[in-house]
């Protein structure tokens, strides 16, 4: 009889503290904005590959926002499970690679900016490509269009990695192309 490995043996050896996932959001995907994002996180000196378009699902947006759902009552009025499925079910997203030195997270997330775009500084992702606002967001009751999100950290990256890519894509963590190769690519 076959068991399943225990967590986190399917990418076991991987150093996550170079690797982030990214996910261009729909509204970038929709606004036309996933190469302006990735262009950046380029730019920054990351490595960015396996880039994968896709429809999201809602179990995905579910998993990627775990801490919303457990998290909810912080949001009265808003019904979180149906505003992640607004936002995400049967939506297109982008989701790629990031690759770069050890603490790739914080210079990433740094990079993006404030998740509220108009909190966001000049020269970041969200603070020059957003155009909503947590203000709105709220007095809608739904969730603040942002543009895209990167792990955390370390533990964020190999949970992220399970829900966007899943086991079967693993090869993708082991071989890193020089940025010369993808370019000719």
């Amino acid at each position: 009889m076959s068991r399943k490995p225990p967590s986190g043996t399917v990418v076991e050896g991987i150093d996550f503290a170079r690797w982030s996932v990214i996910l261009c959001k729909p509204d970038a995907v929709e606004r036309g904005l996933v190469e302006a994002v990735l262009d950046r996180i380029t730019a920054s000196g990351c490595t960015v590959t396996g880039r994968r378009d896709l429809t999201a699902q809602a179990w995905q947006a579910h998993v990627h926002y775990w801490d919303l759902l457990v998290d909810a009552d912080w949001y009265p009025g808003r019904d979180i499970p149906a505003c992640l499925d607004a936002m995400y079910a049967d939506r297109p997203v982008t989701v790629a690679l990031a690759y770069g030195e050890p603490g790739v997270h914080a210079r990433l997330r740094q990079l993006l900016g404030h998740f509220d775009p108009t909190q966001a500084a000049p020269g970041t992702i969200r603070g020059d490509l957003g155009d909503d606002s947590l203000e709105v967001a709220l007095a809608e009751k739904r969730l603040v269009r942002n543009l895209v999100h990167t792990s955390d950290d370390s533990g964020a990256a190999r949970r992220d990695f399970g829900t966007w890519f899943g086991a079967g894509r693993r090869e993708l963590l082991v071989a890193v192309p020089s940025r010369t190769a993808l370019a000719d690519a």
